[in-house]
């Protein structure tokens, strides 16, 4: 039997194990997928983040290959509204790194790899998870372990299971904790493309005396915001010389091309992009909150546990920093059998309220986003104005970088 078992072998669940092994732990991971996602997918990953990466010894590496965000600037109608600079928020780590999430996923499963040999049960797809011994679903409930049955292959058995398999759960359905939404939906086009050399100023800043300031790779290494009046465009730094574009539309478009995309970015802020590094993908945005994280010895984490809006870079870091307060949470449940209920209950409480923050963030990330004319414009616009400057900026630059978490 293992002390946990962790089903979802993404960024989150591989995070999770990592940490679970570091101290000891018996941990096995059961991974739907027989072979890695290519896919870019969360790029941005917050300082918070990199400290928790820190402890498993993966910071370093990751740091070496990503890009370093240290600001972004935000537009509209060809004129630059603010600044804002992650430089003067903290000193480990002064920047948000941005790298494709499945170079990030082949770090942590290499890391996993070291710590816990074999551990990984590659294209094991769940089918039911149900706990033993226990009188109720509460969190407080001391079921002897759990059993974790496979589409394919034997029933396993845990001390714990923790779901980290995303919105559709199985993990959460099985439990029978409610998933309800909150706030409105939204759509994007997302899609990666080659750099262009710098054609305007939007790439750069300037200096009091008006003179650039900063080299072309630094402003190639700024993210660029703009809240256009058809609706935000987004665009940030990726290794090797490309962009990542993000636009908000009227709809889905799961049809839509690249050169839509491209379409779309030019009418709105006049920027050409460079060649497609793929297909644009579309996605929707809806917004969930588990009722619940933890039912009796079976807990969630990440998308699991709450959907929250991509925009802003909260998802993925959200649930790194679930993992770091689960993994000593199990820890000390596993080793203390009589602090199972105090140690889940505090995980449960805590993460439960910080993602109501988080998802409150995100919605006001979608709402800046989307399109405004007229005076609603204007107040937008005023607003935006006075985030960026002192002291509110360095205020926004925190909540930007998710370091109250």
């Amino acid at each position: 039997m293992r002390d946990v078992i962790v089903v979802g072998g993404g960024p989150v669940g591989m995070l999770l194990a990592c940490l679970l092994a570091a101290e000891g732990l018996d941990v096995e991971v059961l991974e739907q997928r027989s072979e890695p996602s290519l896919r870019s997918r969360a790029i941005g990953i917050h300082p918070p983040s990199l400290r928790v990466l820190a402890r498993i010894g993966v910071a370093e590496a990751l740091i070496e290959r990503a890009v370093r965000i240290e600001d972004g600037v935000v537009w509209c109608d060809g004129r630059r509204l603010g600044r804002m600079s992650f430089t003067s928020v903290g000193a480990e780590f002064p920047f948000v790194a941005s790298l494709p999430q499945h170079e990030t996923e082949a770090l942590l499963r290499q890391r996993f790899e070291q710590l816990a040999p074999g551990r990984v049960r590659a294209g094991a797809t769940v089918t039911g998870v149900r706990e033993h011994g226990v009188s109720g679903h509460g969190v407080s409930g001391h079921g002897e372990h759990v059993r974790v049955q496979l589409q394919c292959g034997p029933v396993l058995q845990a001390r714990y299971v923790v779901g980290a398999d995303g919105a559709r759960s199985v993990v959460r359905a099985a439990a029978g904790i409610r998933f309800a939404k909150i706030g409105p939906p939204a759509t994007y086009l997302m899609g990666d493309f080659a750099a262009e050399p710098l054609a305007s100023e939007q790439f750069s800043h300037h200096n009091s005396a008006g003179s650039a300031a900063g080299s072309a790779e630094n402003a190639h290494a700024r993210a660029v915001l703009y809240f256009e009046r058809g609706g935000v465009v987004e665009s940030f730094p990726l290794p090797g010389g490309r962009r990542r574009w993000v636009a908000m539309t009227d709809r889905l478009s799961p049809q839509a091309s690249s050169d839509d995309l491209a379409g779309i970015i030019r009418s709105r802020t006049g920027a050409e992009v460079g060649a497609a590094l793929g297909p644009a993908s579309a996605f929707g945005v809806q917004q969930h909150l588990a009722a619940r994280l933890v039912a009796g010895r079976i807990a969630l984490v990440g998308d699991a546990a709450h959907e929250i809006s991509p925009i802003g870079g909260q998802g993925m870091n959200l649930g790194w920093l679930d993992a770091a307060q689960l993994a000593p949470a199990l820890r000390r449940a596993i080793l203390q059998t009589d602090a199972h209920g105090s140690a889940l209950e505090d995980y449960d409480r805590h993460r439960r309220r910080t993602a109501r923050t988080a998802a409150v963030q995100a919605g006001f990330n979608m709402a800046m986003g989307r399109p405004l004319t007229g005076v609603r414009l204007i107040a937008r616009n005023t607003l935006v104005r006075a985030l960026a400057l002192p002291p509110a900026s360095a205020v926004v630059a925190r909540a930007f970088t998710m370091r109250w978490l």
